[in-house]
């Protein structure tokens, strides 16, 4: 790009994100005429058709719009097209110039000072009064309608298609995000998303209160969860220790451990929760540097913010809630505490420089929706139980890297496994409550706030930012990982939805999430709800208060045949018809018993053999899924990059569909001991983000480990569930070096050594 028109592009466009679009108009016309720079020229019309717009000149804006349509690149092609449909639509053209909103949000860091919505004459709009639940105060400057806005398009991230000098020079990443060393102004440049901006409430009638029954027992049940899974844990290291003592020469058991810890246990836990959020300080700020954070800063991001904790805390005789800050590029918000006294709300920078004035504050409003329902205690405590064990794998991890010999290494390896294992198997206590807490504070954010389109544009931003994190530092950090249950957005769903605007439309994506109708199955093991359905839950209250809404999904649902869901949880299914076996088998024996037919009354009185059938059954679905689940991949229907977004929009999938697939792109993901299981394996490919599971194999000369960071082709089924992901038959790198992923033998094995144990239990029971 020559040197007078990026500087001038670059103004332009930021004068446009600022409203002042007088003067982008002035900077972008000059060069969308210019016949120097296809891809600048291009860009510089797609900012004209919003700053025309939004200044009345419709007239001007459809003509570029033609205009556009007629280029080579296909992407401007569709988004031209949709905003042309919108811009000639229009019945009342003297209303026109009053009620088409543009948003020129970047991936980058966008300007935490400029605010969302601006006047045409670029003087930016204070932020309104926050109206709370039982205030709805008259002096609201948002309209309480917004009128039809143009639909959220992702911008086209241009390419050279036009046969003029080469494009600009390739950002840190292909994909859509933030882009590591690239300035703010180059990340509005290429990467950009074109926001519909639709408008808050200026007042609006109360919801009806939600029923917290659900969550009080589920936050007691998580309590209990933690409680039992900590004892049976500690009641087997204990029964270890012990044995292992006995049979040491010259060593005696320890008659303390062979005392029952559940009182001693659950005295501890409650004294935990009672100090947990002086403990958590210390332990957010020795591990990830916390620290106190001002409300003078905050009102420096975002006056609402403020307004809004003040407002709701005052209503509700609460203190302040104590405000965190951790110095992380990835955008990320919890709170902790055992009262709303001591109640800590931490926040990311990134999240602070990464949002908008009104989203800052509406996602503040959610963690008052945690204090406000008492959820954060049981979180609080389930979090300084978890982080401490985390830190404990990270470290063994660390010293496993540092061994340069194999023979020591692989102990190491194998403790750092466990440690893992039994992190995951406490996080896991709280998965429930997890997802359905998220709900009630999205409900009391937007009821706040009275804006829940901007809760939509936060979730959304949110998964675009930790996308990004993940991309700039190739791996999920240990930040991302350790506080996931406490964030607003999952990591591991952000990966494919934070990356996908560049190729495919939210509603595109999401519509899975909202439609599937066998969708809530695939969440089982998922911390976060489906964004889809949290999304569409606040449309639903925009509606209810008469507003128009970010995003606009389809109310029809797809169609799924049941025969292939029943085929998805065969597995499962097997187990209800291991029981019924199990209790053909006892009324068969009790028949003829009675009958003098046979005497097994020795048989049917252990009931041992129920377990047999159990697993019996769960092999027997196994077996009938294998070859529906991992077929053989064919070169003439294999599916390449440029079909993943369509792969990834199709609502009516489900996983056992295993699309094959042949992708080239790059390995990210943690190397060494902490990613010895693949837990942190992640594909990047033009398209997106999509997770990878992989299966180590003994004997193979080359690790998956190896591959990290390097241009591989990926050969597997793709699956599409609540996070989609690819099964990995081979990894290639461009050498040919090659790495196999038997999953197909894998569930073989299973299913056979189930049958086994199945049958040795049933016969000898």
């Amino acid at each position: 790009m020559p040197s007078h028109a990026k500087p001038s592009l670059e103004a332009g466009l930021v004068a446009l994100k600022q409203g002042n679009y007088q003067t982008a108009i002035a900077q972008l016309e000059p060069i969308a005429s210019s016949q120097s720079n296809g891809t600048a020229s291009l860009q510089a019309q797609v900012g004209l058709v919003m700053a025309f717009a939004r200044t009345g000149e419709v007239p001007k804006a459809i003509a570029i719009s033609q205009n556009l349509i007629e280029s080579n690149n296909p992407q401007v092609q569709e988004w031209a097209t949709r905003a042309l449909e919108h811009l000639t639509k229009r019945k009342k053209p003297e209303q026109e110039s009053k009620n088409v909103e543009t948003g020129f949000v970047a991936f980058e860091n966008s300007n935490p000072d400029s605010t969302p919505d601006s006047t045409p004459d670029s003087t930016p709009v204070t932020p309104p009064e926050t109206p709370t639940l039982e205030e709805k105060p008259d002096d609201q400057v948002i309209e309480t309608k917004s009128n039809e806005t143009p639909p959220m398009v992702p911008l086209p991230k241009l390419k050279a298609t036009v046969a003029t000098p080469p494009p600009p020079p390739p950002l840190a990443t292909p994909l859509n995000g933030f882009m590591g060393s690239v300035t703010r102004t180059q990340a509005k440049l290429f990467g950009v998303i074109y926001w519909r901006q639709a408008q808050r409430a200026r007042a609006w009638q109360p919801l009806r209160k939600p029923k917290l029954i659900p969550l009080r027992l589920l936050s007691a049940g998580t309590f209990i969860a933690l409680f039992w899974v900590m004892r049976e844990m500690l009641k087997l290291a204990m029964g270890f220790i012990n044995q292992t003592l006995v049979k040491l020469p010259y060593l005696e058991p320890l008659q303390l451990l062979y005392r029952d810890p559940t009182k001693l246990l659950l005295i501890l836990l409650v004294i935990l929760l009672a100090v947990s959020p002086w403990l958590l300080d210390l332990l957010l700020a020795n591990l990830y540097g916390q620290r106190e954070f001002s409300k003078d800063i905050l009102n420096a991001h975002s006056r609402e913010a403020v307004r809004v904790l003040q407002r709701c805390c005052q209503q509700r005789h609460w203190p302040l809630p104590k405000l965190r800050i951790l110095p992380t590029a990835a955008p990320i918000i919890l709170t902790y505490g055992s009262l709303p006294r001591n109640a800590r709300i931490v926040v990311s920078q990134g999240l602070l420089e990464q949002l908008a004035d009104d989203e800052i504050a509406i996602i503040y409003a959610t963690q008052l929706g945690h204090i406000a329902h008492w959820d954060f205690a049981v979180m609080s405590l389930l979090l300084l139980v978890t982080l401490p064990i985390h830190k404990l794998y990270q470290q063994v991890s660390e010293l496993g890297d540092r061994i340069s010999a194999k023979i020591w290494r692989w102990p190491v390896t194998i403790l750092a496994t466990l440690i893992y294992g039994v992190w995951c198997l406490l996080t896991g206590t709280a998965l429930w409550l997890s997802r359905l807490r998220l709900y009630y504070s999205d409900r009391v954010a937007a009821e706040i706030t009275g804006n829940p389109n901007a809760l939509i544009r936060a979730l959304l931003k949110i998964a675009i930012g930790v996308a990004s994190d993940i991309q700039k530092e190739e791996e999920t950090s240990w930040q991302l990982e350790s506080l996931n249950l406490l964030t607003p957005v999952s990591h591991q769903q952000s990966l494919s939805l934070g990356t996908i605007a560049s190729n495919l439309s939210f509603e595109s994506f999401l519509k899975w999430d909202t439609a599937n109708p066998y969708r809530r199955w695939f969440t089982i093991n998922n911390s976060h709800p489906l964004m889809g359905d949290r999304i569409e839950r606040l449309c639903q209250i925009a509606r209810h208060w008469h507003l128009d809404t970010e995003l606009h999904f389809a109310s029809e649902p797809s169609k799924v045949k049941r025969q292939s869901f029943l085929l998805q949880i065969a597995p499962w299914l097997g187990i209800p018809l291991g029981v019924l076996f199990a209790a053909l088998v006892w009324l068969t024996w009790q028949l003829a018993f009675a009958l003098k037919f046979l005497n097994l009354k020795w048989i049917y009185e252990d009931w041992s053999f129920i377990t047999g059938c159990l697993l019996i059954g769960f092999s027997i679905g196994t077996l009938v899924r294998i070859n529906s689940f991992f077929p053989d991949i064919k070169p003439a229907t294999v599916q390449t990059d440029d079909s993943l977004p369509n792969l990834l929009s199709d609502p009516s999938a489900l996983p056992i569909d295993s699309i094959s697939v042949r992708l080239v792109g790059k390995l990210l993901g943690r190397q060494g001991t902490s990613n010895s299981l693949a837990q942190d394996l992640i594909f990047q490919s033009s398209a997106g983000l999509v997770k990878l599971h992989h299966i180590s194999w003994l004997g193979q000369s080359i690790n998956h480990q190896d591959l990290i960071g390097r241009q591989i082709i990926v050969t597997g089924w793709f699956r599409r569930g609540a996070t989609p992901w690819i099964d990995i038959q081979t990894l290639q790198t461009q050498s040919g070096k090659t790495i196999h992923s038997p999953h197909p033998i894998w569930s073989t094995f299973l299913a056979v050594a189930a049958q086994a144990w199945g049958a040795y239990v049933f016969l000898t029971s």
